[in-house]
């Protein structure tokens, strides 16, 4: 069973959003899918300043099975990039929702968030 935090948001693919105390909104991959991945082995992320629109892609995750996509959950720019998971990428398996954040944004309508899962929603999407 896969751990899905109650102060988080979630998209049907997967990234979570947590709010962080400054405004901006960390990004990363929840623990169902860095279990469907297995061993992760590499992640490319932007750059700070990069913009995106909801559901572009923003970078890709690379597992021995497997390379995915990494996609907005918002519209919005990237203000931090968490430059830890070039070096020890493995992290996203070990702490996905602490450490193994991937990337910082500021959204361009703060609103959106709301259109997003709650955690039981995304229980519901992944079948828990």
């Amino acid at each position: 069973m896969s751990q899905i935090p109650d102060d988080l948001r979630y998209t049907e693919d997967h990234e979570y959003l947590r709010k962080n105390d400054d405004g901006t909104w960390s990004v990363g991959i929840t623990d169902y899918a860095q279990g469907e991945l297995g061993d992760i082995v590499f992640v490319e992320l932007p750059a700070a300043g990069d913009s995106f629109e909801k559901k572009d892609s923003f970078g890709t995750i690379e597992a021995v099975k497997a390379v995915s996509d990494l996609y907005a959950p918002l519209a919005g720019e990237v203000v931090a990039v968490n430059d830890a998971l070039e070096d020890d990428p493995g992290v996203v398996n070990s702490d996905p929702y602490g450490a193994g954040w991937m990337i910082r944004i500021r959204p361009s309508d703060e609103g959106a968030v709301s259109g997003l899962l709650d955690a039981a929603g995304y229980a519901e999407h992944i079948g828990e």
